[in-house]
């Protein structure tokens, strides 16, 4: 079973959490994918990734911009995959995955001012903990993220 974190944003945007994140799984030789819940937000993502400040670099691809998925140590995408051979997955604005099992840790990121969003979070944190991975809950603070359970 796959490791999951819930990470609870209250202090910054999804474009500025994530880039730290991703960054962390980088300078740990991993390759990731980041997997949307609206498709329409892809482009705006990928640009804030290749804009971020911290960390200044974060190479990554889609299927709409540079392709080549198996170069990519960073996917992005809308569906349900890892053409990159990602072991770390992360779900933000309401992503769900039915491949769970597939990576090592997973990364469920949402938006804790949206009511709607909280609410869908703990659907999938009771649909994950029912199938048996392991769960942590996170939530932004003033110096970064503090494991609340």
């Amino acid at each position: 079973m796959s490791e999951i974190g819930f990470y609870h944003l209250t202090r910054t945007p999804l474009e500025a959490a994530l880039p730290k994140l991703l960054g962390r799984v980088l300078a740990q030789g991993g390759r990731a994918v980041v997997q949307l819940g609206d498709p329409a937000r892809l482009d705006a993502l990928d640009a804030a990734l290749w804009l971020c400040q911290d960390p200044d670099w974060l190479p990554h691809g889609s299927a709409r911009g540079i392709g080549h998925p198996t170069l990519q140590p960073i996917w992005l995408t809308a569906e349900d995959e890892a053409p990159n051979g990602a072991r770390f997955l992360f779900l933000v604005e309401g992503a769900a995955s039915t491949r769970l099992q597939a990576f090592d840790r997973v990364f469920d990121l949402f938006d804790g001012g949206d009511e709607a969003a909280v609410q869908a979070a703990r659907q999938r944190w009771s649909a994950a903990r029912a199938a048996g991975h392991g769960l942590a809950y996170w939530q932004q603070e003033e110096r970064g993220w503090t494991r609340k359970a």
